[in-house]
């Protein structure tokens, strides 16, 4: 078993340490929240007093970060030249693609390997070990890290070079959050036109209309498998953390000259739903809004 550096035990991070050190690594995790670092040790980690105190003698270091900024910072003051050379350094938040590219070369030119490997699945999936997890990095970096992301996830993808995983999770969220628009204001309809919701579930999703954002996370409770619409919208991924893929979707978009009409819109649309108050919300009770925001079309 290998000794492992878990820097960032938020609502994700803390669920895929306690799944490493479950599978019998030496775990040093380390977040500036001394209530996460207690939940770690519970799950069977060892508290760090630093990043760079956890990093020492690392044979791996997974990071699971808020923003660029919080990577930049971490890898350049605590893991660059405190891990030994010999380190698979693995960072899982999700960031800009330039800064993933730019921290992935500057580890490789400390001798480091390195990848991007945000993932998908939410909290609950990072609990249960059944992650994605999308990587960018060289070939020989990917293999190195993929014993450990397959402790925490139930698909480990190579997507390309440094900075594809980011660019993998910054597409499929941008598809995600567009869908999931598509989706509540279609169920929205659906109601005003007088038709019962679960029936409508069951025609659409054996019919044309069938997408992720109906079937497995339906945003209208009581209908289809169980979501957090079962729970007033509380707890799977979170509108603010949405609203910040999409702000990165739309700046990837900007830096390569790429038309996304439909993502932008979906951007604005939860823009609005966050400064309403939903931030904290589950991304799929965007459906209030846009029932609140319903009239109906002029008479003609």
């Amino acid at each position: 078993m290998a000794r492992v550096a878990f820097i960032g035990l938020g609502n994700m991070g803390g669920g895929m340490a306690a799944n490493l050190a479950k599978a019998g690594h030496d775990v040093r995790a380390f977040d500036l929240s001394a209530e996460a670092l207690e939940r770690a040790a519970k799950a069977g980690c060892k508290a760090a007093a630093s990043a760079a105190e956890a990093v020492a003698d690392a044979e791996a270091v997974v990071t699971m970060l808020p923003a660029g900024k919080h990577v930049r910072d971490v890898y350049e003051s605590s893991v660059i030249g405190k891990a030994p050379p010999s380190a698979i350094l693995i960072d899982c938040s999700t960031i800009d693609v330039a800064t993933a590219r730019e921290e992935i070369e500057k580890a490789r030119a400390q001798g480091y390997a390195m990848v991007d490997a945000p993932v998908s699945g939410g909290i609950a999936a990072a609990n249960a070990g059944t992650l994605t997890f999308m990587v960018g990095g060289a070939e020989e970096a990917f293999a190195r890290a993929q014993p450990f992301l397959e402790i925490m996830g139930k698909a480990v993808i190579h997507a390309g070079g440094a900075g594809a995983g980011q660019a993998a999770k910054i597409c499929n969220n941008m598809l995600l959050g567009a869908s999931m628009v598509a989706t509540c204001e279609t169920f929205v309809l659906a109601r005003k036109l007088g038709l019962d919701l679960q029936t409508f579930f069951n025609i659409s999703s054996q019919a044309s209309g069938q997408n992720w954002s109906m079937t497995s996370y339906c945003p209208v409770p009581g209908v289809g498998p169980e979501t957090p619409a079962d729970r007033d919208y509380e707890g799977g991924f979170a509108t603010a953390l949405m609203l910040k893929d999409l702000r990165l979707a739309m700046e990837a978009a900007q830096s390569v000259d790429a038309y996304t009409p439909m993502g932008s819109h979906a951007e604005e649309l939860y823009g609005r739903f966050a400064e309403r108050g939903g931030a904290g919300k589950d991304f799929s009770a965007i459906i209030k809004m846009i029932e609140d925001s319903w009239t109906p079309p002029l008479q003609k």
